[in-house]
């Protein structure tokens, strides 16, 4: 990615430069969210990952507060490899 100046506008950017940051960014976030995130962390289906949350393997990784989830991505596959 090329040095972009903090100090650019957004409405600036290339819209391959915006992409590149939103990317970035993404690729930085620590947690994924809910079954479908827990899915793409494991690379599996909704269901299947829903199963592998039940059983309890990945509670360390997990926070869970009614039906909102936030899934530690690291912790989760370091929990997942061990079983």
């Amino acid at each position: 990615m090329k040095n972009i100046n903090p100090q650019t506008p957004i409405c600036n950017l290339t819209v391959e430069e915006f992409l590149e940051i939103s990317k970035k960014i993404n690729s930085e976030s620590k947690y994924e969210y809910g079954l479908k995130g827990l899915a793409k962390i494991l690379g599996c289906s909704v269901s299947k990952a829903s199963e592998i949350k039940s059983s309890g393997i990945l509670d360390e990784a997990i926070i869970q507060n009614r039906n909102i989830i936030i899934i530690d991505k690291e912790k989760a596959l370091q929990l997942f490899a061990k079983k």
